[in-house]
């Protein structure tokens, strides 16, 4: 199995990129092919010790910035790392894209070069979040800002499907994120999603509050990528709000600093519950083809994690299960 990796996309990149590939290529037993700038990739790739024949690299001279117009750079920079990446899955050279790069680029760039699956409208970015009875996944968070009251009954089949085969849980549950949880809710084009859910063969339990997003009532949370980003923009600035308060009070005098070493394994679970990095990356539904979108400060375990999903999906063959799914 090969997993394309971009290797200029993120914050951190090109290094906690090629650390997070070549530890996912020590630890999952899959190659990778790096698409970058040769010169630094090639020194970057010294530092580590990793099976030689399970890395190479797709030479692109051009970087899509983090702030680039989406539309506009992949069709200017046809010889970047985005662009170059995609087209190898395009060609059959890999089986399947991560990348910690620009979101609007890769999810243009995807759906342009490879196309979408038969029966989908439009694609979804999908995320797992922790919940207080183990995790839900949300989709979209940010592909399809404006999208029709059916390509959001889409998002809930191929999350439905995601849920069963990668995530490993028989009938999810799934639910619409609105302003309340009467059906009465919202406008007109979340009452016609609701109807739409509902009269599906999802296990559609109605209407979640914003208040519902991290309390497990549901597996799957059904939202537009408007919404879906903003929710996901909220929480990341919550919990780590949450943690600069901790230590402000924590820190404050010699008690609570003595009493801070007994708590000390309980913050280090709480923290790696709540590390988008644990979870790997978010997959874009409904490209033809498998695409992994990280974090723009992913970590090189998130960069290895974001592998490790794509090459579940890739074993898995998860888009054909989608297909079966949308029939």
């Amino acid at each position: 199995m090969k997993i394309v990796v971009d290797a200029m996309g993120g914050d951190y990149a090109p290094d906690v990129v090629i650390e997070g590939a070549v530890a996912a290529v020590n630890e999952y037993n899959v190659e990778v092919v790096l698409a970058g700038e040769e010169e630094k990739v090639r020194a970057l790739l010294e530092r580590f010790k990793y099976p030689p024949n399970n890395i190479s690299i797709c030479p692109a001279a051009e970087v899509i910035g983090m702030s680039e117009p989406a539309a506009v750079s992949i069709r200017k920079k046809r010889n970047s790392s985005i662009v170059l990446g995609i087209n190898l899955v395009k060609n059959g050279q890999g089986d399947a894209f991560v990348s910690a790069g620009n979101t609007g680029a890769v999810v243009c760039a995807a759906t342009l070069s490879l196309g979408l699956l038969p029966g989908i409208e439009r694609p979804g970015i999908a995320i797992v979040v922790p919940t207080l009875k183990g995790i839900s996944l949300i989709i979209d968070v940010g592909a399809n800002i404006d999208p029709k009251p059916k390509q959001l009954l889409q998002y809930g089949i191929m999350a439905d499907a995601y849920f069963r085969y990668i995530l490993n849980r028989e009938k999810p549950t799934v639910g619409l994120l609105n302003i309340g949880e009467e059906e009465t809710k919202g406008t007109g084009f979340a009452r016609e999603a609701f109807e739409l859910l509902e009269h599906s063969n999802l296990d559609f339990i109605g209407n979640l509050e914003g208040k519902d997003l991290f309390s497990g009532k549901c597996d799957v949370i059904v939202c537009d990528g408007f919404v879906g980003n903003i929710a996901l923009k909220v929480t990341e600035s919550v919990v780590e709000t949450m943690q600069e308060f901790l230590k402000r009070h924590l820190l404050r005098n010699p008690l609570s600093k003595l009493g801070l070493i007994f708590l000390k394994s309980s913050f280090a679970r709480f923290k790696k519950e709540m590390d988008y990095a644990e979870y790997g990356g978010a997959p874009l539904l409904g490209v033809n083809g498998i695409v992994i979108i990280g974090h723009g400060r992913s970590s090189a375990k998130a960069i290895k994690n974001a592998v490790r999903v794509a090459k579940a999906e890739v074993e898995r063959k998860f888009n054909e299960k989608i297909i079966e799914a949308i029939k």
